[in-house]
């Protein structure tokens, strides 16, 4: 197949591969491949100085973000990164199995602690959010499945309410029930190791519908990045 390209943009940016028969599939909380390999590229900005933004909002855009699923055995070649681009060294990773938890302006954390919204919360205060960060660790945070870690709003809310529209109030219940409708596949972290900085100390993230995910339609997956 072609390199991935957003058409009038230019080539697509190697970020990462996944094999997917060396992960703890029983400790996953989504239904990934038995084997083969997850393969995820952006439109990092390289070629236009960063002219082109990808954004959930802009359906012309999503073009700049694409997720690839190479089954085990089928032939493939190694091939160069097109001559635009300077490709990120290669940094080799292990899996390791952690908790994690949905933003607490995520709808599952307003319909477990049943606070409605309040900002008063506890779930909001300080000491929360504090043990969350603490819990997640140092180092960079990639992650495939679980909740996502936000570093702005919650992703989900907001690929919810690309995928219903510009025009969508951020009261309309609709937001919270396709909210629930989105989870976390992959997100992939700024990383000095690999030289990789997204935005200022951003994430970048691809979310999909479960039901997707078990037909293996990879390329209905929804991209979205964060920074500080």
């Amino acid at each position: 197949m072609e390199w991935p390209r957003w058409e009038g943009h230019g080539p697509l940016s190697f970020v990462a591969s996944v094999n997917c028969a060396a992960l703890p599939a029983d400790s996953l909380d989504i239904p990934l491949p038995a084997d083969g390999t997850l393969a995820f590229f952006y439109f990092d900005g390289q070629v236009d100085d960063g002219e082109a933004l990808v954004l959930p909002d802009d359906p012309e855009s999503r073009a700049g973000a694409r997720v690839l699923y190479l089954p085990a055995g089928a032939p493939t070649t190694e091939r160069a990164a097109p001559p635009e681009l300077e490709p990120y060294p290669m940094v080799p990773l292990t899996a390791g199995v952690v908790a994690t938890a949905p933003d607490p302006y995520h709808p599952l954390i307003e319909e477990t602690f049943a606070h409605t919204g309040d900002a008063d919360h506890p779930v909001y205060g300080d000491a929360f959010l504090e043990a969350l960060w603490e819990a997640a660790g140092e180092g960079a945070d990639h992650r495939i499945g679980g909740h996502a870690d936000a570093v702005q709003n919650p992703v989900e809310a907001e690929v919810a309410h690309a995928v219903l529209g510009k025009g969508t109030s951020w009261d309309d219940p609709r937001l919270a029930e396709e909210t629930r409708g989105w989870t976390l596949l992959a997100q992939f972290d700024s990383d000095d190791g690999a030289g990789m900085m997204w935005g200022d100390c951003g994430t970048l993230y691809w979310l999909i519908r479960p039901e997707d995910l078990a037909e293996r339609r990879f390329d209905k997956a929804m991209f979205i990045w964060q920074c500080c």
